[in-house]
């Protein structure tokens, strides 16, 4: 089966946030690629950009939540726009409890986690740099 692997671009702290993620989730980034890694004389590299994030990997269970800073001379994402949301499937209530708690500190609570008219224990929330995040326990489910 395939498997779908989000990933965020971010306004220049995208190592911040992500050290943020990992101390929900744990563990320990698989990849950190800075632009000054990929700098040539093909592909110059500003000094305001050598240290940026050009990609970033946090393994969560078989998946990978992934990033990059955009570089400025490519414009700023929109962080108030609406990208798209992140959907955990927690194996437990009390996951989604730790997950939903530890994500949106700092953020915007858009539904707080409870049991959900559709039967599941769902929360939805947007973390403190943007990023939308919905938290969804089915106890039904095996």
């Amino acid at each position: 089966m395939a498997l779908i692997n989000p990933h965020i671009n971010f306004n220049g702290n995208a190592e911040e946030a992500f050290h943020f993620y990992r101390s929900v989730f744990g563990g320990e980034f698989s990849k950190i690629m800075r632009f000054k890694d990929l700098a040539s004389t093909e592909f110059p590299v500003a000094d305001a950009e050598a240290h940026k994030i050009m990609h970033i990997e946090l393994p969560i269970g078989p998946n990978f939540l992934m990033a990059n800073d955009v570089p400025e001379h490519m414009g700023r994402t929109n962080e108030n726009e609406n990208r798209s949301k992140i959907v955990i499937k927690a194996e437990s209530k009390d996951e989604a409890d730790k997950l939903y708690n530890g994500l949106s500190a700092g953020g915007q609570v858009e539904m707080p986690i409870d049991d959900s008219p559709w039967g599941t224990y769902f929360g939805m929330f947007r973390d403190q740099y943007g990023i939308e995040w919905m938290i969804d326990f089915d106890p039904n489910s095996k």
